[in-house]
């Protein structure tokens, strides 16, 4: 999963950074008001968090012009402003969930796994295909009830293919998804994940679709 991160407060900012990653989601990190609100249209993001007090423009209007745009962008807004009133104005604007500093990372990565879940027409952190169980919450995986030792990308390639069940997913999609801007990719980073999880999962978990990518497989 990509998340989209609008955040002025560099000690904030890395530790959300940091520890998103370690959960198996790619942060894009934007300090600034005018550079967050372009980024939005430049990747395929699952979400996004965003700070209302910011340089340049400030979160509230950062939302309104992505609602006015069309964007449908899962926003979790989080901010030092504890009045109700500023609460209600970022929810009327479109935001999906609200949280106020300090916070814990346990509580924003609980909310933003809701928001995405929410956005896939989803209720249960439980994602299925046939003897496969994906638990996005714990963020395991486990074949005929045993759990599989995974990293956290290929558990995150894994919960791309279960939520998109009937797409054919390009490798291009699919670097856009796991790995953030800047950072550094092996030619052959997607072969090597999918490699991984078939010898893990079975074949047949994966199927590869000639010339375009790859796409969820028969249940096992």
């Amino acid at each position: 999963m990509r998340i989209l991160l609008i955040e002025d407060d560099l000690m904030i900012g890395d530790g959300i950074q940091v520890g998103l990653g370690r959960q198996g989601f790619a942060v894009d990190w934007f300090k600034e008001g005018t550079l967050g609100l372009e980024a939005v249209a430049s990747a395929a993001y699952d979400a996004a968090v965003l700070d209302l007090t910011l340089p340049g423009l400030d979160g509230l209007n950062i939302l309104q012009r992505w609602r006015k745009s069309g964007h449908d962008l899962p926003v979790l807004v989080l901010t030092a402003r504890g009045g109700l009133e500023q609460r209600v104005e970022g929810l009327n604007l479109g935001a999906d969930d609200y949280l106020g500093k300090p916070f814990a990372l346990e509580e924003l990565t609980a909310r933003l796994r809701a928001l995405i879940r929410r956005r896939h027409g989803r209720t249960s952190a439980l994602l299925e295909h046939g003897s496969i169980c994906l638990n996005s919450d714990k963020r395991s995986v486990s074949l005929n009830g045993q759990d599989i030792p995974m990293s956290p990308r290929e558990i995150a390639l894994v919960e791309l293919f279960l939520l998109h069940r009937n797409s054919v997913l390009s490798k291009s999609a699919i670097e856009e998804k796991l790995y953030t801007w800047g950072e550094d990719i092996s030619s052959n980073a997607v072969e090597v994940h999918v490699h991984h999880i078939r010898r893990k999962l079975g074949n047949a978990f994966i199927k590869t679709v000639h010339g375009a990518g790859y796409t969820l497989g028969e249940a096992p």
